[in-house]
């Protein structure tokens, strides 16, 4: 991968999502959004170091929760702290509940014929954790949060996974104090999470400890 310095990152015109229909915080009309967000004519690479500072781009981010539902029927969420070297210096020593980062140019494959966010997300997942159990995977979601630095240049399309077994471990060394948490002890310390896991977890989970809130 390209140092930020360098990197060209896919993104949208911020325009673009918000003629589909703007929203801060969670969204979870999945049908709405992602076709449209994902069209080859709206995408573009554009260097990371001025784009991360232009909110008239929106960089798309995958962010994958992993859930486990335990032998007595507990729903726990992998979360996890984002260590002092982490890329992104706004979410240092912060708790998550998300996996995944930008989509580089270098994702769309050797031949530019691939599917650049599928390809970049499975990279994301295999370069930050070891997933040693089934799974399946659905995009549920998108955050929005234009209330804070990070959040006015990004935009999180949200996908749970949930496993067979809670083996799920870091293989990014800034991802420390990780394993998986009953969601009640997730929601009872919020304040100590990232803004989109915060806004991930009331809008996913939030009134409904131990199993998913609809979306």
């Amino acid at each position: 991968m390209s140092s930020t310095g360098t990197e060209r990152v896919l993104v949208i015109p911020t325009n673009v999502f918000h003629r589909l229909g703007y929203f801060q915080g969670f969204c979870g009309d999945v049908d709405r959004y992602l076709g449209e967000l994902l069209r080859p004519e709206h995408m573009s690479y554009r260097p990371r170091h001025e784009v991360e500072h232009d909110p008239s781009f929106k960089q798309l981010i995958p962010y994958m929760i992993f859930c486990h539902t335990d032998s007595a029927g507990c729903l726990r969420v992998f979360q996890y702290t984002r260590g002092a070297g982490q890329g992104e210096a706004r979410l240092r020593a912060k708790r998550s509940v998300g996996i995944g980062g930008h989509i580089s140019a270098e994702d769309r494959g050797a031949d530019g014929c691939g599917d650049p966010y599928t390809l970049g997300m499975r990279r994301e997942l295999e370069e930050e954790v070891i997933l040693d159990t089934p799974y399946t995977c659905r995009c549920v979601g998108f955050i929005n949060d234009d209330q804070t630095e990070v959040g006015r240049v990004h935009l999180g399309l949200v996908h749970r996974l949930d496993v067979e077994r809670a083996a799920v471990y870091p293989r990014e060394l800034e991802i420390v104090a990780a394993g998986f948490e009953a969601v009640e002890a997730l929601l009872a310390d919020l304040s100590a999470f990232e803004t989109w896991s915060q806004i991930c977890l009331r809008a996913l989970f939030g009134g409904q400890a131990g199993r998913m809130a609809p979306v």
